[in-house]
């Protein structure tokens, strides 16, 4: 009798371990983009365009697939060019529609008064710097502000297309030859202030010689 027990629990505990085991674990929303490949890098593209935050997540995820050398690296760097170009016009075409009214309910009326007074006083060049570096400025604030003050959609898509083309193929190139490192920096910039320190200290004073030589130029005119 004991020996028929021990054989019937056998028999019942078994099917609950297989099914335990084959039990699905969920699914990160990173992993289904990973999987997704080009397809997913252009989705999360097209969400980069918006307000919602992604944290470099095109920047990221086009590092990760480069490095994998499934596809060339250009590939990638097309198809996240082809994202942000849409999502970019998304909201350039949103706030067109919707006025200023749109760009303080997303980012404040205080922040929106600055952000439409540094457009109108650099205007492409803005437009060019916030789409090209990947940090720290809010690109999506810039597209909205070119929709609002009406800049011109042509000159937006070409500048936008090129921009975005230039960083992603940098950063898909790089990622391509040499993979696990620079993902790595990507993931974890804090352990590289320095060097990120470095180079915003040089970006910064780039900036400031282009605002005083322009100054100079307007004085002398």
């Amino acid at each position: 009798m004991h020996s028929f027990e021990l054989l019937r629990m056998s028999f019942l505990t078994i099917p609950a371990k297989v099914a335990r085991r084959a039990k699905p674990r969920p699914v990160s929303y990173a992993t289904m983009l990973r999987h997704l490949g080009g397809f997913g890098l252009f989705l999360i593209a097209i969400l980069d365009g918006s307000p919602l935050p992604t944290f470099g997540g095109p920047d990221i995820l086009t590092a990760i697939l480069a490095a994998r050398h499934a596809e060339p690296w250009y590939y990638y760097a097309a198809m996240a060019t082809a994202g942000a170009v849409i999502g970019a016009y998304i909201t350039f075409r949103a706030a067109r529609l919707a006025g200023s009214s749109y760009l303080e309910r997303k980012f404040g009326k205080r922040r929106v008064a600055r952000l439409l007074a540094y457009f109108e006083e650099w205007g492409t060049a803005g437009l060019a710097v916030s789409t090209a570096v990947p940090f720290p400025f809010p690109t999506s604030a810039f597209f909205a502000a070119a929709g609002v003050l009406n800049y011109s959609r042509r000159k937006f898509l070409i500048v936008v297309a090129l921009c975005r083309g230039a960083r992603y193929s940098i950063v898909a190139l790089v990622a391509f030859h040499y993979g696990r490192h620079f993902i790595r920096v990507l993931r974890h910039p804090a352990q590289y202030y320095g060097w990120f320190a470095a180079i915003l200290i040089a970006f910064a004073g780039l900036v400031v010689t282009a605002i005083l030589t322009r100054r100079r130029w307007q004085m002398a005119s």
